[in-house]
């Protein structure tokens, strides 16, 4: 038990003294983490509210009862099922209530910013379902022409979007035309947006698409977990047959909890603000990088890419562990027309949900471009780099406190 507490605590204080800049990463509130920490853990609910194959569950079906009407609300749709317990079980589900004998789909190029679960050779997805892929245009932007011809020539049963390392807004209306035009449905992984779509600083996928899915732990900072949301009550039906029993046992009803706390939080006024000072910040720190010199994407959301190979002649994953080593955590990542292996990657993703949670501003997300520049530059010296990193986190809030 003591290793365990001990490896809790060093984990903590690595959180609080360090600048975490990974997109995918955020710090939940205290109200969520007393959720998702509670005794509800204790609880097996195997079914639906009102319908499990336990008894004594009254309580817990009450709390996903909510979990599910803030879900639907928050997101302005009918129909949400909480109990996935990750974005990857999430999009399994959904497949399989969209292609239950399994199917085509045309999802963007992994390298370019698809998930492992859009059709990765080492995920469940391809081994199930045939996929096939549409690329960004030559600027690392959506090109919904020669996505509507290859829809045309290969007639996927579903197009996917939503994406894990995309820096642009998506046109859902215009994937959703494209859908109608070749007959196929509409699937939307939001998890990186969701909480940008929440405080309605991105498109709403919800009117256009026939599923979305969804994280609960990225810019929502909810508990980790999934999500599946859609407006078709046939749909919701085969999604939740999906979830359980086909994919899923018991649902983790603490989760389900933290979940209803994080849709409550992400509908109040100060959600939004938090929201506008993210995109606010990582539009700084991008801006400030290309000013630098570095070649750094645009950015109109939560994330962009760092180009470490043409700006320091070094790889993601050597930028990664450099960065690393002063406290300033990022993850490698692949840029649109990579020549390097996963394992390396020729960039960064860079995003600022987690950092802005614990009040960033915009000067300081300018100096983090700076350090980030300079220390990969080799212009600033590790010590130096250091103190930086010690200035700045010392002046926010600790995760605690959140």
């Amino acid at each position: 038990m003591e290793d365990i507490i001990k490896l809790v605590e060093l984990e903590k204080d690595r959180q609080n003294h360090g600048i975490e800049l990974i997109a995918s990463e955020n710090y939940c509130s205290k109200d969520v983490r007393a959720m998702a920490g509670s005794i509800l853990t204790n609880k097996y609910a195997e079914g639906y509210p009102g319908r499990r194959y336990y008894g004594g569950c009254e309580f817990v079906d009450e709390i996903e009862r909510i979990a599910i009407k803030e879900a639907c609300e928050l997101f302005e749709c009918k129909f949400a099922n909480v109990q996935s317990h990750s974005g990857s079980q999430a999009n399994a589900a959904a497949y399989r209530a969209l292609m239950p004998n399994g199917g085509k789909v045309l999802s963007l190029v992994l390298n370019d910013g698809g998930h492992l679960t859009h059709g990765s050779p080492v995920s469940f997805s391809s081994n199930f379902y045939t996929f096939v892929h549409y690329p960004l245009d030559k600027n690392g932007r959506m090109d919904y022409e020669t996505l509507k011809e290859i829809a045309l020539k290969e007639h996927p049963d579903v197009i996917l979007s939503g994406f894990s390392a995309f820096p642009y807004e998506i046109d859902f209306k215009k994937i959703r035309e494209i859908c109608d035009e070749v007959n196929c449905l509409m699937m939307v992984d939001m998890a990186h947006i969701a909480g940008l779509v929440a405080a309605k600083k991105h498109m709403s996928p919800i009117p256009y698409a026939d599923i979305v899915t969804s994280t609960t732990h990225k810019t929502l900072r909810g508990p980790r977990g999934g999500l599946i949301l859609t407006n078709n009550p046939d749909l919701i039906k085969k999604i939740n047959s999906a979830v359980f029993p086909f994919y899923q046992g018991g649902p983790l009803e603490h989760i389900i909890a933290a979940k209803a706390v994080c849709f409550k939080e992400a509908r109040k006024p100060e959600f939004v603000k938090y929201v506008e000072s993210l995109m606010e910040n990582t539009k700084v720190c991008s801006q400030t990088l290309k000013e630098l010199g570095a070649l750094a994407t645009d950015t109109e959301n939560h994330l962009f890419l760092l180009n470490t190979l043409d700006s320091f002649g070094i790889t993601g994953l050597e930028a990664q562990k450099r960065l690393e080593s002063i406290g300033v955590t990022t993850n490698k990542n692949m840029i649109p027309g990579d020549k390097l292996s996963p394992k390396e990657t020729s960039g960064l993703r860079i995003g600022f949900a987690a950092v802005t949670t614990r009040g960033c501003s915009s000067s300081d997300a300018k100096e983090i471009a700076k350090l980030i520049y300079g220390f990969l530059s080799n212009k600033i010296k590790e010590e130096e780099a250091k103190a930086v990193v010690k200035k700045l986190t010392s002046s926010w809030k600790n995760i605690e406190e959140i």
